[in-house]
């Protein structure tokens, strides 16, 4: 979901990034900046807390990172460090303003 409350809807391959995904569908607001390496924090986004709990554990680089970015929550991500799986079909995360 764009900052503004606009849906977006994309087809996730699995095995894919969330990054990945967002770049191949055209959502505005993930930059991916890295190309995916953790270094940028360009793909941060909040992550639904109904899913927080399939997700994978925040890495110390992530958490690094996300220390970086202008307005954390809790349910901050970083979308590159997030690969689809068959568990995540219809995930919905929400994009920060200042990605715009």
């Amino acid at each position: 979901m764009e900052h503004d409350g606009t849906i977006r809807r994309v087809e996730a391959a699995v095995g894919r990034s969330l990054m990945q995904i967002a770049l191949d569908g055209s959502v505005q607001g993930i930059l991916g900046d890295c190309g995916g390496s953790c270094s940028c924090a360009t793909c941060h986004g909040y992550i639904d807390a109904a899913w927080s709990d399939r997700l994978p554990p925040v890495s110390e680089t992530e958490a690094f990172m996300l220390e970086g970015v202008p307005q954390p929550r809790e349910t901050s991500r970083l979308c590159c460090q997030i690969r689809m799986t068959a568990e995540l079909d219809g995930l919905t995360v929400h994009l920060p303003e200042e990605q715009v």
